[in-house]
């Protein structure tokens, strides 16, 4: 008892509370997140639209989370990330009702494209945030943590609105832009601004030449460019297998359960994960991620039954489990401390290009060459990435650590509040 308890504080202790607000939020939110998970059954199933009619509109949601990311990280840097925030969350749960009451296949694809622009415009602002608050030595333990909130919640949120599919897909709306809106009031009510002004020539550059400089680093570029590969098969468990376990005859709750697996296996796990990987070469760790993640979607082309799709869901789930936390400190390593919010928005932005991506790419290549090409393409984009990674991990490390000798972290001119003055010290 007294080994778990000094874990718990090993894991937990020590946290600005600005970052456990956030968290709160995050599970909140994550709690009511129903209808990304369920809508391409939703769509095929209840709106009676064709797999690449499904494929169409999620890839409208990532066109619009593309938009929304690279506007997301502009307005981090510029008007702060609080406002961004707020804008938003409430601009998101907004479009979640309209897309719920919306038919036709124009209104549906609109609904997506503008629930995808607000939706995504948080992101980079919430990234920038997290690294604002919580130091350098505390951050893979922080973003563990979060990454640990986000799949509770989604394994709350994929079993429960299986069942609650069962009673109106509109319900899975109205719950998600619910939670949506009390996460912004937890960030209204208990979150201040955290942007603070860099005192360097580039604190005061455009946006052109804030994108000339991100353009230019080609480390970073090479490793949103490896997150672009992994997305667009990670992102398939939304578009294209809730559709081959319906064609295996599997009912939407049942694919709820099954995909729960995920969420259920990271908050179990995913604690235990900085400990594991802590010291180890993050390129190693990033190529082994990459190899199980290929090999758990690979497998899905030999899957007829739930406990086959459950297994898969398992394998991958562990590469996710290993790439998430050495991702998310790399990319605060890699991040000016001026340009962090445009950094993050162009990792986001490989996350949206993805979501427009994958789920047309991965209806036509089901359609024209068959559901086993699919789930196999998967597993040989997983070992190039492997292969990547290893290649281009030694350069990263020295980006990373030129940035640390370099001083490049913020310096507020203002009086920060709370508890983001402890970490300016």
């Amino acid at each position: 008892m007294r080994a778990m308890r000094g874990w718990f504080r090993d894991t937990t202790g020590g946290l600005p509370k600005t970052f456990w607000y956030l968290w709160t939020g995050t599970l909140i939110n994550r709690l009511g997140s129903f209808v990304l998970v369920f809508l391409a059954i939703y769509l095929t199933q209840e709106r009676g639209f064709s797999a690449s009619q499904a494929g169409l509109v999620l890839g409208m949601w990532g066109v619009g989370g593309a938009i929304g990311t690279t506007a997301g990280g502009t307005l981090a840097d510029r008007w702060g990330r609080r406002p961004t925030l707020l804008t938003a969350h409430l601009g998101g749960a907004a479009m979640m009702l309209a897309l719920g009451f919306a038919r036709d296949l124009w209104a549906v694809a609109a609904g997506a494209l503008l629930l995808g622009l607000f939706a995504e415009a948080a992101r980079p602002a919430f990234g920038a945030m997290m690294i604002d608050v919580v130091p350098e030595r505390d951050r893979l333990r922080a973003f563990s943590l979060n990454y640990w909130a986000i799949n509770l919640g989604f394994a709350c949120a994929a079993v429960l609105a299986g069942f609650a599919a069962q009673s109106g897909y509109l319900l899975l709306f109205l719950v998600n832009a619910a939670t949506t809106v009390v996460t912004a009031l937890i960030i209204f009510a208990k979150v201040q601004e955290t942007r603070t002004i860099t005192i360097t020539a580039a604190s005061t550059s455009t946006p052109t030449g804030a994108l000339r400089t991100i353009l230019n680093d080609r480390v970073y570029l090479g490793f949103v460019t490896l997150n672009l590969l992994g997305a667009l098969v990670f992102l398939q468990h939304i578009s294209m297998l809730p559709i081959a376990m319906a064609d295996s005859g599997l009912s939407p709750a049942t694919y709820g359960s099954v995909i729960a697996l995920n969420g259920v296996l990271i908050v179990v796990g995913q604690l235990f994960v900085p400990r594991l990987i802590r010291g180890r070469s993050r390129s190693h760790v990033l190529a082994l991620a990459s190899v199980v993640m290929g090999v758990g979607f690979g497998l899905t082309a030999f899957a007829d039954v739930a406990w086959f799709y459950g297994l898969t869901v398992l394998i991958w789930t562990l590469g996710e489990m290993l790439n998430s936390p050495s991702n998310a400190t790399l990319i605060a390593e890699l991040s000016p401390g001026e340009l962090r919010g445009r950094y993050q928005g162009v990792f986001s932005l490989s996350w949206q290009l993805a979501g427009a991506i994958a789920p047309i790419l991965g209806g036509l290549v089901r359609e024209q060459a068959g559901n086993v090409t699919l789930w196999l393409g998967c597993a040989v984009v997983g070992a190039v990435m492997a292969v990547g990674h290893l290649l281009s991990g030694p350069a990263r490390e020295r980006r990373a650590l030129q940035l640390r000798t370099a001083g490049v972290g913020p310096v507020a001119t203002a009086q920060p509040t709370g508890s983001v003055a402890a970490t300016q010290g």
